[in-house]
């Protein structure tokens, strides 16, 4: 069977961390686009296993948390009865964000449940150094997932918005205009000014702008569950470790103390592929 070079597959994954969809990556590339989903698998199993490699002892403060929604094969109110509940229809992407190093320490691909919640949270907490200052908004199932990750270690609010009414006719594609935030706590002592989710929806919008399989309204989304966990699995580890974030004029894993140094795309798809 033949095989990519180096090259080849680096301009293959460039492609899709810039947002491209599989197809529009194989019009682009000329590469089959089964070649293209397979690297993407591979690379993003090498991606998912540095992630959980690298992300340790982590020295962050004020760590921001939410959810993401997308979905796979179909959406969740066209599924049938034989359907398999559990691998396909709405999809939940748990992601945690470091405030100060925008750094990405933890995410998790499942639904939104209080025992993917809880494995989440648990696995966020083991990677911390220290006790940090944890936001999340008001899903009733993350106030005993914490509890249950952090036990007392950890000062935790939760920063609930409200929206104005979904707005009708020509502007109904346009995001609701947040009218109030309620913030409050729920353990610990945390510095109520900073307790806020404001930087991991920013982090969303990054997602959606860098995933096809994010973007709302395209038929670009993930046929297989397997396939969107890669896909997450390289977006997280490119943002981490190889793209430079604007304001901090160096990678998040750089900020953080985790890498030294940039890594270029090439080494990362040299040490998640062969």
């Amino acid at each position: 069977m033949n095989r990519l070079n180096l090259d080849r597959r680096t301009q293959i994954v460039s492609a899709l961390v810039e947002g491209n969809s599989i197809r529009s990556t194989e019009r682009m590339t000329g590469v089959h686009r089964d070649t293209i989903m397979r690297l993407l698998v591979e690379v993003g199993t090498g991606c998912a296993e540095i992630m959980d490699e690298k992300m340790r002892e982590l020295p962050c403060k004020r760590v921001q948390v939410d959810e993401i929604w997308s979905y796979v094969g179909k959406k969740q109110r066209h599924l049938k009865p034989e359907d398999d509940k559990a691998r396909l229809g709405d999809q939940w992407t748990f992601v945690a964000i470091d405030a100060d190093t925008k750094l990405v320490p933890a995410y998790r691909v499942g639904k939104r449940t209080w025992s993917d919640a809880t494995i989440f949270m648990k696995d966020l907490s083991l990677r911390m150094a220290n006790r940090v200052q944890l936001s999340t908004d008001g899903l009733a199932a993350y106030a005993d997932a914490v509890e249950r990750a952090f036990g007392a270690d950890v000062d935790y609010g939760q920063a609930v918005k409200f929206y104005e009414a979904a707005p009708l006719g020509e502007g109904r594609y346009s995001p609701p205009e947040v009218v109030d935030i309620e913030r409050s706590v729920v353990a610990g002592r945390p510095d109520e000014k900073h307790i806020s989710t404001s930087i991991i929806e920013r982090q969303n919008l990054t997602m959606r702008m860098s995933m096809r399989r994010f973007t709302r309204l395209t038929n670009g989304f993930s046929k297989k569950l397997e396939n969107m966990k890669a896909a997450v699995s390289l977006h997280f580890a490119h943002y981490n470790f190889v793209r430079q974030h604007k304001t901090l004029r160096m990678t998040p894993a750089m900020a953080a103390g985790v890498e030294k140094g940039l890594w270029s795309l090439h080494q990362l798809v040299e040490r998640t592929s062969r």
